[in-house]
């Protein structure tokens, strides 16, 4: 039974396999001293959908609002190697909706620029038959004119978009995939006979932590999900995990306020910029993948794998703590790194 029941009163269009595994990181674990248990919720692995990722759950809780409401066209924005309109794109195929997304240049990529903007998250998009849209417009998570004007145009043509903004994080219900996260993880840990101690999550557009704070707000662990900024524009970031967190707790009806001082965001991991790793995250990624198996990206989760590990390293979880890693997803951009990994 959900502890927010509030949530049940929203319509939920399945996108994913169902309750995502729970994965003992039992070698990166003993790599690491062996004091902290390290686990994996593996949303990498939530859906068929052009391999799902944090966004398909979200969008969940977006598409029936689409499908009532008579929409032609979703309608989303994000950079040229964009997890985010990758789903878009699978989730429109999949439903029978056109689909419109606008690919900024969030990210000076220059090593790998001749292959970055034609493999990867991109080309699976234009696989999917997305109407892609190219624009050199820099990153930022604020709402932005490119993605008005793509809604405008198809307007003017006589269709009906869809708006889904980036990381479906501004969107009324953007944050409820993960209130639902929290609840399947406090079934999971009945099963398995034990709470975790902390989740570690990435943040960038906010809603996916804030979700999860609202949802762990409930049986009182709203400050045991630790963010991990990967925007390297962390106040940016912090007041919209804050500002989403708060309207999501209202709309379920969650009956107590979120703090300023239940949003933890970590911010030693994100830089030098959005989209571009440092040595630590290169790190992160090979020990990751050599111990365990698991690939992660240079975008999000290999920054905040970095964070985890480091925090292991550094004794900041005490000693017995189990520790939940929310793989969110975005292996699909590597492909775009590859000179980054040519050596491995």
């Amino acid at each position: 039974m959900s502890l927010v029941p509030g949530l049940d009163k929203f319509p939920k269009h399945t996108l994913t396999f169902g309750k995502t595994p729970i994965q003992p990181l039992r070698r990166l674990s003993a790599a690491l001293g062996g004091k902290v248990e390290l686990y994996a919720k593996r949303e990498d692995v939530n859906s068929g959908l052009a391999f799902g990722g944090n966004k398909t759950r979200k969008l969940e809780y977006l598409i029936p609002e689409a499908l009532e409401g008579g929409y032609t066209h979703l309608v989303s924005i994000g950079g040229v190697q964009s997890n985010q309109t990758r789903q878009v794109a699978a989730v429109a195929a999949h439903i029978g909706l056109k689909c419109v997304l606008v690919q900024e240049k969030w990210v000076n990529h220059e090593e790998n620029e001749e292959v970055y903007g034609k493999v990867g998250n991109i080309q699976m998009s234009r696989i999917l038959g997305a109407d892609v849209r190219l624009d050199d417009a820099g990153f930022d998570i604020g709402i932005r004119q490119s993605w008005k004007e793509a809604m405008e145009e198809i307007q003017r043509e006589g269709g009906k978009p869809f708006p889904i903004p980036a990381g479906c994080s501004v969107h009324p219900r953007g944050g409820l995939g993960f209130v639902a996260w929290a609840d399947e993880v406090r079934e999971q840990e009945r099963e398995l006979g034990f709470q975790f101690d902390y989740i570690v999550v990435c943040a960038v557009t906010g809603s996916t932590q804030a979700g999860m704070i609202v949802g762990f707000a409930a049986d009182g662990r709203a400050r045991r999900v630790i963010g991990i900024d990967a925007s390297a524009k962390p106040k940016q970031t912090k007041d919209q995990v804050w500002r989403i967190a708060q309207k999501t707790a209202e709309l379920v009806e969650l009956g107590k306020e979120i703090a300023e001082e239940d949003v933890i965001l970590d911010t030693r991991y994100g830089g030098p910029e959005y989209g571009i790793p440092n040595e630590g995250t290169l790190d992160a990624i090979r020990m990751c993948a050599r111990q365990e198996g698991v690939l992660t990206d240079p975008v999000y989760e290999g920054k905040s794998m970095n964070a985890m590990i480091e925090m292991v390293r550094n004794g900041e979880f005490p000693e017995g703590s189990k520790v939940l890693y929310a793989h969110l997803g975005g292996v699909p951009a590597l492909s775009a790194y590859s000179e980054t990994f040519k050596h491995g």
